[in-house]
């Protein structure tokens, strides 16, 4: 299981999670309209679920539905 960052993320990024991570597993650019999770990296410690302020991080079998796509747009970030 990892973490998946989702849509409450979006334009605020505020960057509470990054702080906590401690594998830096969080990323995101000044131009990415939210931050997102290497899922390979994460260990799924959940340390960053508790410190989003606006409630954006879940497990990914806990993503609510409307949130699904953010599975794989969270994935996909990183193959770039």
């Amino acid at each position: 299981m990892a973490y998946v960052i989702c849509e409450p993320c979006i334009g605020v990024k505020d960057k509470s999670c990054v702080d906590v991570c401690p594998v830096d597993c969080i990323h995101g650019t000044d131009s990415d309209e939210q931050l997102y999770i290497d899922p390979e990296v994460c260990i799924d410690c959940g340390a960053c679920v508790s410190a989003c302020p606006v409630e954006a991080i879940y497990a990914d079998t806990d993503v609510p539905d409307k949130w699904q796509s953010y599975i794989q747009k969270n994935a996909d970030y990183y193959k770039k």
